[in-house]
């Protein structure tokens, strides 16, 4: 992401996880773990998406754990068809969580199918969910918190809003639509990183 980031490894049920680790100055608020899209479509934790969660989450002061799951780049291990992928992602929180820290699980597409069951999986509720994109098509994407931010672009071809809107509805879950955006949110990334930033800011403020 930076000249800041930091590449390190951690150990995994398959194996050793690559894992990016981006700082931000003054002591972190939180921790915040991302997954990446479906790694058999060319899906790795430097996704521009997963990159621009990651920056958002560092701007609002947490420490942000971006990682590969199995198979990819310098992660061990290979495809388990999204059982051993979250897993993996259960293994990279605990190799960073610390007591009473405040997490955030995030994910893009598939890594948002991912995040939702990860969390589903924690002893200790996580703050907040950022799932962008979700693959609720292709995968089980878990009923999720009332608080959670669902972003989706508009066009998507990959995963059709309808699909997202019938996952959400039974939830009454709120689902911020990018007008015009496909799945990869070309060209409107600095639009979807406010998104973020924004959530925070409402929260804070009702």
């Amino acid at each position: 992401m930076n000249s800041a980031t930091q590449r390190t490894t951690v150990a995994g049920p398959a194996g050793a996880i690559e894992c990016a680790i981006s700082t931000p100055a003054g002591a972190p608020r939180g921790l915040a773990v991302l997954c990446h899209p479906h790694p058999q479509h060319g899906g790795t934790m430097d996704n521009k998406v997963v990159q621009t969660l990651a920056r958002a989450l560092v701007q609002l002061g947490y420490r942000s754990v971006r990682f590969n799951f199995r198979g990819i780049g310098a992660s061990l291990g290979v495809w388990d068809e999204g059982r051993g992928e979250i897993d993996d992602a259960l293994a990279v929180i605990a190799a960073h969580q610390t007591a009473g820290v405040p997490l955030v699980l995030g994910g893009f597409s598939f890594g948002a199918y991912v995040a939702s069951q990860a969390a589903t999986k924690l002893a200790t509720a996580a703050e907040r969910l950022v799932l962008v994109g979700p693959a609720v098509q292709n995968f089980s994407v878990a009923a999720v918190p009332a608080d959670t931010l669902v972003v989706h672009g508009e066009v998507d071809d990959v995963v059709p809003l309808s699909a997202v809107f019938d996952w959400a509805r039974p939830q009454a879950l709120p689902v911020t639509v990018l007008p015009g955006a496909g799945h990869f949110f070309h060209g409107q990334l600095p639009v979807l990183k406010q998104i973020v930033v924004s959530a925070w800011a409402s929260r804070a403020a009702a």
